[in-house]
């Protein structure tokens, strides 16, 4: 009879599949410090903005895709519901440094709850190996900013009273191309950081 290896105090006995995994040993220690700075990643690129037409492209929903791709789907949704709760409760978070119950229950705040949809989906695709490839990582980060607008759309549309064309008009389409930009380089970041950590590992 073969016997299976002790498995560490403190760690947790998971494949490695994600990114983060495959860089750092996973512990519960390890893994409540990645969520933690997921959740800041996330609050320092919601404050970054590139002028783009025909409006600017924001760091807060490249950083949703960046953090579910690299911890995923657990981690991931776990690290942007503490983004959005301490935003809630007052810390200067959410784009442009605004907080509060009245943002995450206003009309955008259906973003923020689907940035946790987001990084879940992304995260369980990211744990199926997606990540590893360019093409597959770019379709995973398509269906995480999708899952934000399945969100964030609806809840926009209901909050403000608006049309389905007028909630499009308003929250779909001045986004499109920000969204095709952001799953271009978060497919890039990830891809690239797969390929140092398995070079790494046979050097």
């Amino acid at each position: 009879m073969t016997r299976t290896p002790a498995t560490p105090a403190g760690s947790v006995a998971i494949r490695r599949t994600v990114l983060a995994d495959r860089v750092i040993p996973r512990t519960l220690a390890t893994d409540a410090v990645l969520v933690l700075l997921g959740a800041a990643l996330t609050a320092v690129l919601a404050q970054v903005a590139i002028p783009l037409w025909p409006v600017p492209i924001t760091g807060q929903t490249l950083a949703v895709l960046l953090v579910g791709g690299s911890l995923g789907a657990a981690r991931g949704a776990i690290s942007m519901g503490v983004y959005a709760l301490v935003g809630a409760l007052g810390l200067p978070v959410f784009s442009d440094a605004s907080h509060g119950v009245g943002v995450l229950f206003g009309a955008t705040g259906g973003y923020i709850v689907g940035f946790v949809l987001a990084a879940a989906l992304t995260g369980y695709l990211a744990e199926r190996r997606w990540a590893k490839s360019f093409a597959g990582g770019l379709v995973s980060y398509f269906a995480g900013s999708a899952a934000v607008f399945a969100v964030g759309l609806p809840w926009l549309g209901f909050t403000l009273g608006l049309t389905i064309e007028q909630t499009l008009v308003a929250g779909l389409y001045p986004f499109i191309i920000g969204g095709v930009i952001k799953a271009v380089v978060a497919a890039g970041v990830i891809r690239a950081g797969w390929f140092a950590a398995d070079r790494g590992r046979r050097s």
